[in-house]
């Protein structure tokens, strides 16, 4: 039996964006304490968003979580960016830069002007072989195929990339966590498109924990560090991005699209 009822903020933020409708969606809750995990996990498959993000204050600055519809992940760009965001522009949080603590490990945003620049771990893919469930998933055959946290296959063409219509449940039962597709682009350094249908995301509008696996990519294959990108997806949305030693910078914009106040019985 229910017999307190909280209420909660929540805030929906386009990231990656530079207008409401494009870049990638995620729901952003602040909280003073955790509750239940089985909760956080609830909202977010209500939200039915690709990542929903909750953070309390920490002793040097927020624990931040994210958790898709399905399952909590340990890295989340774009989740991340909407999350500087809030409390940048609606809380007003007034130090330039946000030190978050993760499962992914201390994660630090910077505000730039109309920028947010987020400082990740840069996570160099190794090339493997390209396994037949993974040529199936796609419908067609990589020219390079690599593995990091996700898959990683190589196209020649942003038209290629593009054309990919994926076989969802084939791709669902590969082992690593997703599938990015990439080539270099018309008129960015370099295109992709994320496909996690393992966690209840069969393709991902902006991705930007996949770039921490990019930037290394096309860092070493272009022979420069600072990179311009773009995930070709219907929503879509720009990435700057670039490579640090071991880590990876990823600067993006944000906007607001809903700003909403949620019921729980606990």
């Amino acid at each position: 039996m229910v017999t307190d009822v909280a209420r909660l903020k929540l805030y929906q933020v386009d990231a990656f964006a530079t207008r409401v409708f494009e870049g990638n969606p995620a729901a952003v809750l602040p909280l003073d304490a955790w509750p239940d995990d089985g909760v956080l996990q609830a909202i977010a498959e209500e939200n039915n968003l690709s990542e929903t993000a909750f953070f309390v204050p920490s002793p040097n600055g927020f624990h931040l979580r994210w958790f898709t519809p399905v399952a909590e992940v340990d890295l989340c760009g774009h989740a991340t960016l909407a999350t500087a965001h809030v409390l940048f522009e609606i809380l007003g949080y007034r130090e330039p830069v946000i030190a978050f603590q993760t499962r992914g490990g201390e994660l630090l945003v910077e505000r730039q002007e109309s920028l947010l620049v987020m400082d990740f771990p840069a996570l160099p893919p190794k090339p493997c072989a390209t396994p037949a469930p993974l040529v199936e998933g796609l419908g067609c055959q990589p020219v390079e195929t690599l593995a990091a946290v996700n898959y990683i296959c190589a196209f020649e063409s942003e038209a290629r990339v593009r054309a990919i219509t994926p076989d969802f449940e084939k791709l669902r039962r590969l082992e690593p966590q997703g599938v990015i597709v990439t080539a270099p682009g018309r008129d960015r350094d370099f295109v992709s498109r994320y496909f996690a249908p393992k966690f209840g995301i069969p393709e991902d509008p902006v991705t930007g924990s996949a770039h921490c696996e990019l930037t290394p990519y096309w860092a070493a294959r272009l022979g420069k560090n600072r990179l311009s990108a773009r995930q070709v997806s219907k929503r879509g949305g720009d990435i700057l991005c670039e490579l640090r030693s071991d880590r990876v910078k990823l600067a993006g914009r944000a906007v607001t699209f809903m700003a909403a106040e949620i019921e729980i019985g606990i």
